[in-house]
């Protein structure tokens, strides 16, 4: 189609999407990922923790339940504003599933930052 960029092969070339929504529950900062979480996309998620860590919640939990990809640029995202937000700010992730918790697992961000399968849990442990 006229006017759409076009991959080495000729198709339509593919593009990275993320959203990002934001919550509050309490006093806990909420922030659902979705779609691609790469080089070209963490900026974004960047600067999303960033303003919501600027509202002083006790705690910012990235849900990466409906992330499809998660690349080391996105993975450094999370390990970056673990250690500028803590200790004031507790960081924490939802992630399920084998283009999540798994690659957090293997890299070892998972021995540093807590890790929860559902929003729920997570919730759960930040208010216990």
């Amino acid at each position: 189609m006229a006017g759409e960029p076009e991959s080495v092969m000729g198709g339509p070339k593919a593009t990275n999407s993320c959203t990002i929504e934001e919550r509050r529950v309490g006093d806990v900062a909420i922030l659902a990922v979705a779609g691609t979480l790469d080089v070209l996309t963490a900026p974004e998620l960047e600067a999303r923790i960033k303003a919501a860590a600027a509202t002083s919640p006790a705690a910012v939990i990235v849900d990466l339940g409906r992330v499809d990809f998660l690349g080391s640029s996105g993975m450094g995202v999370l390990v970056a504003a673990h250690e500028n937000l803590a200790p004031s700010v507790r960081v924490v992730l939802v992630a399920d599933g084998p283009a999540t918790s798994r690659p957090l697992k293997l890299v070892g961000i998972a021995d540093i930052i807590d890790i929860f399968p559902t929003l729920d849990d997570a919730l759960t442990a930040l208010n216990a």
